[in-house]
């Protein structure tokens, strides 16, 4: 029997700003959402950071939460994507 994961991995993209990494992490604790792991860097002025999520306590759906990221993607003025880790770890197999 397969168990799929309760992991989902969230990047962000966009020209560097204050505030990106508290917004994305606000969203996260308000769905009971866990940050296992991130990783973030500026190049000049673009900003870029991947975080792994577990949701197995999330008080939201992967889709709700992937909504949520994205309408504070807006917000922020840059791109977040949410994936499930299984999805992710596919498609970015070497």
């Amino acid at each position: 029997m397969n168990v799929q994961s309760t992991r989902i991995i969230v990047s962000v993209i966009g020209q560097d700003k204050v505030g990106i990494i508290a917004g994305v992490s606000a969203v996260l604790a308000q769905a009971q959402a866990s940050i296992l792991d991130i990783s973030q860097t500026v190049m000049q002025d673009c900003f870029s950071m991947i975080m792994m999520v577990d949701l197995e306590k999330a008080a939201v759906s992967f889709d709700q939460l992937k909504h949520l990221l994205a309408e504070k993607g807006n917000d922020l003025g840059v791109r977040i994507d949410a994936q499930q880790e299984d999805v992710f770890r596919y498609m970015h197999r070497l």
